[in-house]
């Protein structure tokens, strides 16, 4: 049985989607790995679960890991005990992953990727496995993120809700999140959320 043909994403715009491992004439499919990045409320987990529908992936968030391992935890907003965790999800996360690509299986990861650091880990970790990483970068205005937080706040939607992100939350990571430079989307795109 082929492989299942791509379909374009239905918020991106990302010409080499069509077809780069899914199709080279004679519909040989080869594994891919999505990274999908962006600052806080831009639509990351909404364009994540999009995304591993249309390209038959299996799609990876930290936002539910982080609120199931360790919320309870928590007791003040502190980055460094955050990103501590954060990269303990991101090990086994990456564990299960490797499987998935190596039986040519498609792996979107919704994982924050604030930094070009932490892309550069994954991506690093998918050239080993002969994969170019694809970094999906969404932007949008500020004032629009924050519109879709309150919402998304309100409406406690399970599919993309875990945990109420605060102006708190939302300015202490605000700086933090580092835009991808064109050498890094080079694979990738910019979708305009």
């Amino acid at each position: 049985m082929a492989a299942p043909f791509y379909r374009k994403p239905r918020y991106a715009d990302c010409a080499h989607y069509y077809g780069r491992n899914a199709y080279n004439g004679n519909q040989i499919h080869m594994a891919s790995l999505i990274l999908v990045c962006g600052p806080t409320g831009v639509g990351k987990t909404t364009y994540s679960i999009s995304l591993s529908k249309e390209s038959g992936a299996i799609r990876f968030s930290i936002d539910p890991w982080m609120q199931t391992l360790f919320s309870k935890d928590m007791v003040s907003l502190d980055y460094s005990w955050m990103i501590e965790r954060v990269k303990r999800c991101y090990e086994q996360i990456w564990e299960v992953s490797e499987q998935i690509l190596a039986l040519n299986g498609n792996v979107v990861l919704d994982l924050g990727f604030t930094t070009k650091e932490q892309r550069d880990v994954f991506s690093n970790r998918a050239k080993e496995l002969g994969i170019n990483a694809e970094i999906h970068y969404l932007d949008a205005p500020k004032d629009i993120r924050r519109e879709r937080i309150e919402k998304r706040n309100l409406e406690k939607d399970p599919s993309v809700f875990a945990f109420e992100v605060t102006d708190i939350m939302f300015n202490f990571m605000e700086p933090r999140f580092e835009v991808p430079s064109q050498e890094e989307l080079k694979h990738g795109c910019t979708v305009n959320a």
